[in-house]
């Protein structure tokens, strides 16, 4: 329930929602994805849809479905939007568009307002009936490959306002163009307080020894998270300070290169005893709660980033964190204050070590870091910003944008 976070969300948040609830109500919302598990706009959506139905929105989420080459060519646009060089034929393009289109038939895109997410959705704008559609892109896209990007344009121009995570991000797509970062849920089985006797259960059947620092990354295991990076730099830190390693990722049904990506850290990783791997089943929440809280250190040292949302999760458990210095996650971690950006291993092991060696001030940062969690990264903001961009574009044909409150 929205009382629930009083006392844990800003008061401004909360009155801000109960008054676009207010002139929201009855109306319909539809989001549209790829997965109903794995990846932070499933467990987003997953924790958004109550409020805003407790708000008195008729919220609702379709997921596109596709088969194997729907999913290879998906990955590739997405792998293409971050800067890999990729080659989709014409003929991947038109089952792309077919998959769209056959989904448009079964889905209900009946609606007020409709925000369909990422790439792989994008062409059922081409079988809009009604309602505004906004086009929501989690993607670092600031480097596109530009090949690529051109075959996508044409569909996201016809969306009446694009949403970004991050500025930089932002591309000359429609005169509408949003920025809304995404957000972690602190009352979520993955956020909430865990008492000592749960977390060791997890630790225990997890097989993770508590005796040295845990370093730990979670995130899906994909190149572009750098678990090779991440292992490179344990072994530095290694040679100075006795630690442990985790990696653990859960699958994603949209993703058909993980577990190529699993078995290429597997194998790197060279069957180290300190260097734990772990595929953990679709919403393993509390699982990665408990390592989170476990753990000394929390990395995110991605190579390409749409937000990463796991430095948030770690920070609000106040945790000090190290981050890729790429896509979100700058706007995440402030350099210094509440964590630290690295750009290589080196970097990283560098980072880690000062950490290690000076508890004092990884407290301090834990601390600062849980707090600017608190004011831009809860879920109630990003409820809060999605309800205005719908009613700001409604009021703009209207002609009272300014009459809220």
């Amino acid at each position: 329930m929205i009382s629930d976070y009083t006392g844990v969300a800003p008061d401004r948040d909360l009155q801000l929602l109960m008054t676009l609830g207010k002139k929201l109500k009855g109306r319909s919302f539809l989001h549209v994805n790829s997965t109903k598990e794995g990846g932070g706009v499933a467990e987003i959506l997953q924790r958004m849809l109550p409020l805003l139905n407790e708000l008195g929105v008729e919220a609702r989420w379709e997921v596109i479905t596709g088969d194997a080459a729907f999913y290879n060519t998906t990955k590739k646009i997405h792998n293409a939007l971050q800067g890999n060089p990729e080659v989709i034929t014409d003929k991947a393009w038109e089952h792309y568009y077919e998959i769209n289109r056959k989904n448009a038939k079964k889905l209900n895109l009946d609606a007020d307002a409709v925000l369909i997410h990422d790439p792989q959705p994008a062409a059922l704008i081409d079988f809009k009936k009604r309602g505004r559609w906004f086009w929501r892109c989690h993607i670092d896209v600031s480097h596109p490959n530009q090949e690529i990007f051109s075959r996508l344009l044409p569909y996201c121009k016809k969306y009446e306002a694009t949403v970004f995570s991050v500025a930089k991000f932002a591309r000359s797509i429609s005169r509408n163009e949003f920025i809304i970062p995404p957000s972690i849920d602190p009352l979520s089985d993955k956020n909430r307080e865990m008492e000592p006797e749960e977390i060791t259960e997890v630790t225990d059947r997890l097989g993770i020894p508590r005796d040295r620092p845990i370093l730990l990354q979670v995130s899906r295991f994909d190149r572009f998270k750098d678990p090779i990076g991440v292992i490179n730099a344990y072994k530095m830190v290694k040679k100075y300070n006795d630690c442990i390693l985790v990696l653990a990722g859960s699958p994603a049904t949209d993703d058909p290169e993980g577990a190529e990506v699993l078995e290429e850290v597997k194998h790197y990783a060279a069957d180290d005893p300190d260097i734990h791997i772990l595929l953990l089943p679709a919403f393993s929440d509390l699982d990665i709660n408990a390592l989170q809280r476990v753990s000394t250190i929390i990395m995110q040292k991605s190579l390409k980033e749409g937000f990463g949302l796991t430095v948030a999760e770690a920070m609000w458990k106040g945790k000090p964190v190290i981050g890729g210095a790429v896509g979100g996650i700058p706007l995440q971690i402030v350099h210094g204050v509440t964590g630290f950006l690295v750009h290589s291993p080196d970097g990283a092991a560098f980072r880690i070590r000062q950490y290690l060696n000076n508890p004092g001030m990884a407290e301090r940062m834990g601390q600062a870091g849980r707090e600017f969690v608190r004011e831009h990264f809860l879920l109630t903001r990003q409820t809060r910003d999605y309800m205005a961009l719908w009613y700001s574009m409604q009021s703009r044909k209207k002609g009272n944008l300014f009459e809220l409150w």
